[in-house]
């Protein structure tokens, strides 16, 4: 005997795929459908709309079926209300709970509908009943649960909205349409990222950048720091490497030891990075540093004398590491996912592990651009679910130079 059940669909679902996605799921999971209800809509900014029966050959089998179409956008019609279950004791969530996506959610609580704060992938959601202001759901990482948490569980109740893509391209940030390719025209690609950044700038949103220490290798360091300079960069997130690489610079004019002009190698030059990590940690870090007059030049310096924060999250394969280095994990992706939940533009440039680690605290809705010479590197960060970052492949010392350009011709 089959069972059935009714999902929709709303909004952009044709152009985005939504509509396409949904059918290959139930297809794929051997289940069925039937479509009750189509509406097409018939503009760039009309919205479509379907319902359809999912058929299963038995309840489970449907439940995994319409957990998958939840995921992507489906949701069960006439929802009851979101299953909650207390926590049973710090950082223990109950059994079933729902692990999140990171599009924007809302979950049912008395009959009413819940934005979850904070939009995040693999995370839990916690309803607490008398906030502040009423009732309030918000993310939480597995460690932040605590004893007695209010946790929802199952899939009832919860409406999953992911980002949609209109028909129009209008705009500063019509070209993130486009996905990843090396076969763009590279100017003109850089010149839109570049109407995006100050875009968002005007806007008062905030621009985070996501740096590797390729970038400091490549010599396109001092127009990253003139970036930081003129204020078209709000947050920096970084590794060691990158820090220390761009104190080297200033230091003994080496990156990894190597001249980045002449790419001379200096006798003695390979222990350049680790004199540098010396540097700072005689001077007590990189803020006393440039208070003493010892770096006066650079990313960090320029954070630094124009209060632009930073953070540098540590790695089992950091040398020193440098004083300002977070070298607790679960503390460093705190600090990674309070930056990432205040931005409203990533610039990710030639960093892979450190491009995922950003984007997997990304909402969907955050628009997010990955630059790097190896397409993996974007390819990579979709595939772990940050569907909405594009890329631009290209050599980084080449980008960030020529975005500079851009961004202060006037």
């Amino acid at each position: 005997m089959t069972v059935t059940r009714a999902v929709e669909l709303e909004g952009h679902i044709i152009d985005s795929g939504m509509m396409e996605t949904a059918f290959d799921i139930i297809m794929d999971m051997d289940g069925a459908f039937e479509v009750e209800e189509f509406e097409i809509g018939r503009s760039k900014t009309e919205r479509s709309y379907a319902l359809l029966t999912v058929e299963a050959e038995d309840a489970e089998r449907l439940q995994s079926i319409i957990h998958q179409l939840h995921q992507n956008g489906a949701n069960p019609v006439d929802p009851n209300d979101a299953e909650l279950e207390a926590a049973p004791d710090d950082q223990v969530v109950p059994p079933g709970f729902y692990s999140t996506t990171n599009h924007p959610t809302d979950v049912r609580y008395e009959g009413e509908w819940l934005t979850v704060e904070d939009p995040e992938m693999d995370c839990a959601v916690v309803v607490e009943p008398d906030g502040p202001g009423g009732p309030r759901a918000y993310t939480e990482v597995l460690n932040g649960v605590e004893a007695g948490d209010l946790v929802v569980t199952g899939n009832a109740g919860i409406r999953v909205r992911p980002p949609e893509r209109p028909r129009g391209r209008e705009g500063a940030f019509g070209f993130m349409q486009g996905g990843i390719s090396s076969e763009r025209p590279s100017g003109s690609t850089i010149e839109k990222i570049a109407t995006a950044i100050a875009e968002t700038k005007r806007e008062g949103g905030n621009v985070l950048v996501v740096a590797g220490p390729a970038l400091i290798h490549s010599g396109a360091r001092e127009d990253l720091a003139r970036l930081v300079r003129e204020g078209f960069i709000d947050m920096l997130s970084i590794g060691n490497g990158f820090a220390v690489h761009d104190v080297e610079r200033d230091l003994y004019g080496t990156s990894l030891g190597v001249d980045t002009e002449s790419l001379d190698h200096p006798r003695k030059g390979h222990k350049h990075h680790i004199y540098a990590i010396s540097e700072i940690i005689r001077a007590g870090g990189l803020e006393p540093a440039v208070e003493d007059g010892v770096v006066e030049s650079g990313v960090l310096y320029e954070c630094i004398i124009g209060d632009v924060e930073y953070v540098i999250a540590g790695s089992i394969r950091d040398d020193g590491p440098l004083p300002d280095t977070i070298t607790d994990a679960v503390e460093a992706q705190d600090a990674i996912r309070e930056q990432a939940h205040r931005a409203d533009l990533v610039v990710m440039l030639s960093t892979l592990l450190h491009s995922v680690a950003v984007g997997n605290c990304l909402p969907s809705t955050t628009r997010t651009i990955c630059v790097d010479i190896d397409p993996a590197t974007v390819t990579q960060l979709v595939d772990r679910g940050s569907a909405q970052a594009v890329g631009m492949v290209t050599d980084i010392g080449t980008f960030v130079p020529t975005l500079a350009e851009e961004l202060l011709a006037d």
